[in-house]
C-alpha cells in the first residue's frame, strides 16, 4: 500500500469531515465522512461546487467562504442537518491554501461537537439550578434568607432617600403543626407549596416574599407612600389565602398571622425590623386566627 493510500484510509476512518476546496469553490477532495454527513459519496463530490453540496448552509457560511479565500483561518460553530435527520453541533475550520502569495483554495475540517456541546449545556444548567438552590428555599422556589438579606438591605437604602416606608412582615401559618402531624409531611409539605403559592399571587411584582423554614414566612413589602397602606396588602393576602383546601376529603381553611414592623418608625436597620415584626407575630398569634398585629 502506497503513503497516500494509507493516508486515504485513515482519513476516510476519522467521524470528520476533510475536504479541500479549490479557488472555484470546486471540491478536489472529501473523505468518506461526507457520505454519513450529507448524503453523498466521495465519487459524487468531487468536481461539484461547494453551494450544491452546502445546499441551505452555503449564504451562512458564505463570509466564511470569502475570509478563507481572502487568505484567513476561519474558525466557526454550525449546526449541520444531516442526512439521517440529526442534527450535529459541528466546529468548522477553514485553512487557507496560499502558494507564493496567492491562495490556491482551501481544506475544510468539520468536527462533531455535540457530545462537548450537550455537557455544556448540562454544566450550565447545573450551575444555575446550584445558585438557584443557595438563593431559593428548595421546597417552595420562594427567595430565601440570604435573598432577603441583600434585598432588604439595597431597599431600606433606597426608601431613606425617597422617604418611603417600608413593611417587613413576619407570617406565620395557623395550625399547621396538626396537618403535619394528621397527615404527614408530605401533605404538609404540598400544603406549604400551595399556601406561598397562593401568597405570591396576591402580593405585588416589587414585594419580596421569603420562606424561612417550617411554616414561617417574610414579606418585605417597599415603596408605601404610607405606613398604613400595608392594611391592603395583607388584607389581599388574607383573601388569597383562604380559600378553601381539600385533603383527604376535608375540607380546610387556611388562615396566617402577621406580624408588622414599618421602616422608619419601628426601626432602622434590618435586623431591628425582623426582631420587631417576630414580636408583633408573637402577639398576633395569641390573639386568634388570621390576624395582624403592627409592633409599638
Amino acid at each position: 500500500m502506497q503513503p497516500c493510500d494509507f493516508a486515504l484510509k485513515v482519513a476516510d476512518s476519522l467521524d470528520l469531515l476533510l475536504a479541500y476546496w479549490d479557488k472555484d469553490l470546486i471540491c478536489r477532495f472529501a473523505n468518506s465522512a461526507y457520505e454519513v454527513w450529507f448524503g453523498r459519496s466521495r465519487e459524487q463530490l468531487l468536481g461539484m461546487s461547494m453551494k450544491d453540496v452546502l445546499g441551505d448552509l452555503y449564504n451562512l457560511n458564505l463570509p466564511y467562504i470569502q475570509g478563507a479565500l481572502a487568505g484567513q483561518v476561519q474558525v466557526f460553530e454550525r449546526d449541520i442537518p444531516m442526512s439521517t435527520g440529526e442534527i450535529r453541533h459541528s466546529l468548522a475550520s477553514y485553512y487557507p491554501d496560499i502558494v507564493d502569495g496567492v491562495v490556491q483554495g482551501f481544506s475544510v475540517q468539520v468536527t462533531n461537537v455535540t457530545a462537548l456541546k450537550d455537557l455544556q449545556v448540562h454544566l450550565e444548567a447545573a450551575r444555575i439550578r446550584a445558585e438557584e438552590l443557595a438563593t431559593h428555599d428548595f421546597l417552595t422556589g420562594l427567595p430565601n434568607r440570604l435573598t432577603l438579606t441583600d434585598r432588604i438591605t439595597t431597599i431600606l437604602g433606597g426608601a431613606t432617600r425617597a422617604g418611603e416606608f417600608v413593611a417587613v412582615v413576619a407570617i406565620d401559618l395557623d395550625g399547621f403543626k396538626s396537618i403535619n402531624d394528621t397527615y404527614g409531611h408530605d401533605v404538609g409539605d404540598d400544603f406549604l407549596k400551595e399556601i406561598a403559592r397562593r401568597m405570591q399571587s396576591a402580593i405585588r411584582v416589587t414585594d419580596t416574599l421569603t420562606r424561612l423554614g417550617g411554616d414561617e414566612f417574610i414579606l418585605l413589602a417597599p415603596y408605601l407612600s404610607e405606613q398604613d397602606s400595608i392594611h391592603f396588602l395583607l388584607e389581599r393576602i388574607f383573601e388569597h389565602v383562604s380559600v378553601p383546601w381539600t385533603i383527604k376529603d376535608c375540607e380546610h381553611i387556611p388562615t396566617l398571622s402577621c406580624g408588622v414592623a414599618i421602616f422608619p418608625t419601628n426601626a432602622h436597620t434590618p435586623d431591628e425590623l425582623m426582631k420587631k415584626a417576630d414580636a408583633a407575630l408573637y402577639v398576633a398569634k395569641r390573639s386568634g386566627k388570621n390576624r395582624f398585629v403592627f409592633s409599638d
